[in-house]
């Protein structure tokens, strides 16, 4: 049997629903054959990164949010499923980095592996820069350690981080909304007193 892997995943997204659609993709990866979803970070909403300006002047804020999934799958087996999930969502890949989508599922760490394809570089080599993966993964894996050994919380440390603000905690999709209970027969008896 394979051993299971602790990997973290950063959702974003910035069309069409944005906070549905990360809700949404949450449940998705709970669903992933041989995948274990553990803990998943609150919602934030975050500016657009801003690379070439002429292509994202206009951009509606982001939601993100970090995903922790055990997994015996590979990190490409993974990033297939990933990639299933986007496409689901309507992502449609262009070879500009900055631009707006509806969903885009990163994998950040997957165990302690260090891995750099033409596909898939692991740790993602942006994740200790952006606050709106530092943040959340810092809610959900505070202690975190990189493979490389630097720890999660000197990012969050640097004077240039700046928090982000939490628009929503994640809600499952098959969690039982919380149901009004009857007043037990003692406190209906001190209202109509």
């Amino acid at each position: 049997m394979k051993p299971w892997i602790r990997s973290f995943i950063g959702l974003g997204g910035n069309l069409d629903n944005p906070q549905q659609r990360i809700q949404n993709a949450c449940d998705q990866l709970g669903e992933i054959r041989l995948c274990r979803r553990e803990r998943v970070s609150s919602l934030y909403l975050s500016e657009p990164l801003r690379g070439d300006t002429s292509s994202n002047t206009d951009q509606p804020n982001y939601i993100n949010a970090v995903v922790e999934l055990y997994t015996q799958l590979s990190a490409e087996q993974l990033l297939d499923e990933l990639q299933l999930i986007e496409q689901q969502h309507g992502r449609t890949r262009s070879h500009s980095r900055w631009q707006s989508r509806t969903l885009d599922l990163d994998i950040l760490l997957f165990g302690n592996q260090q891995t750099r394809s033409e596909r898939l570089q692991i740790p993602h080599p942006e994740l200790m820069n952006r606050s709106f993966v530092v943040q959340p993964l810092s809610e959900i894996a505070n202690n975190l350690r990189l493979p490389s050994g630097v720890s999660l919380q000197d990012a969050v440390n640097k004077p240039d981080f700046k928090p982000l603000k939490i628009v929503a905690k994640y809600q499952p999709a098959n969690q039982p909304i919380p149901q009004a209970q009857p007043p037990t027969s003692l406190e209906r008896r001190s209202h109509s007193a």
